[in-house]
């Protein structure tokens, strides 16, 4: 299985996902830091928010991913070719999935880390807002974003189900987005971006979607 997964890394070229990764994270590291500073936001939500658009903006990743690995060979057909191989399609497209929910982990734990202690020090350095954030605390708000991140891997796998359906892409990244629009939402009354549950319901369901596609790969020619 790793050694399948080494083969999609040599065979994919990743250069655009690490570039978009630091793009991504200056630019969130860029967002926070004025709205807390015009808004006047407590850490405490502020901690939120970042953890969200981190987990929104890797989701939308990993559906990039899905549609570069899996929707587009599909179909565009070349992924029948690799069929034909002595491999079991099974362990093919496992191992693709695992390589895209690994990736969505990693990028978005590290992700989480780096905002985050990038946070701390212009906060903590220009006094952004009157909290103080103690390391401790920072500690804390990074494991709490850890437990977010798996769960956001598994969540990033739901478009597969939408984008295998119609072989197409724009359906794969659009639905990505409809599930950030749900899970990350906030509002004053009731969040779901703070709401480990949630996520773990959406993160179940992309693991169901993951099974369901691995269980039935054998079975037709298109799924």
């Amino acid at each position: 299985m790793f050694n399948l997964i080494r083969l999609e890394l040599k065979k994919e070229s990743f250069k655009w996902y690490g570039i978009g990764t630091v793009i991504a994270n200056l630019l969130i590291l860029a967002l926070i830091i004025p709205i807390q500073y015009v808004e006047k936001i407590e850490t405490d939500e502020m901690f939120m928010i970042m953890g969200a658009l981190i987990r929104a903006v890797f989701i939308i990743f990993g559906a990039v991913l899905l549609s570069k690995l899996i929707i587009d060979e599909y179909k565009n057909k070349t992924i029948f070719l690799m069929y034909t191989y002595p491999i079991q399609r099974k362990k093919l497209i496992t191992a693709k999935l695992l390589l895209i929910g690994i990736l969505t982990f990693i990028t978005i734990s590290i992700s989480s880390a780096l905002v985050a202690v990038g946070y701390f020090i212009i906060h903590n350095m220009f006094q952004i807002s009157p909290d103080t954030i103690p390391a401790q605390r920072l500690i804390v708000e990074i494991v709490s974003m850890l437990k977010f991140a798996i769960a956001a891997a598994g969540a990033s796998l739901i478009p597969l189900y939408f984008g295998l359906r119609k072989q197409s892409v724009p359906a794969t990244l659009l639905s990505s987005i409809l599930i950030v629009t749900v899970i990350t939402q906030s509002n004053p009354w009731f969040s779901l971006a703070d709401n480990i549950y949630i996520s773990l319901v959406a993160a179940t369901i992309g693991v169901f979607i993951a099974f369901w596609t691995i269980r039935n790969v054998d079975k037709v020619d298109a799924i």
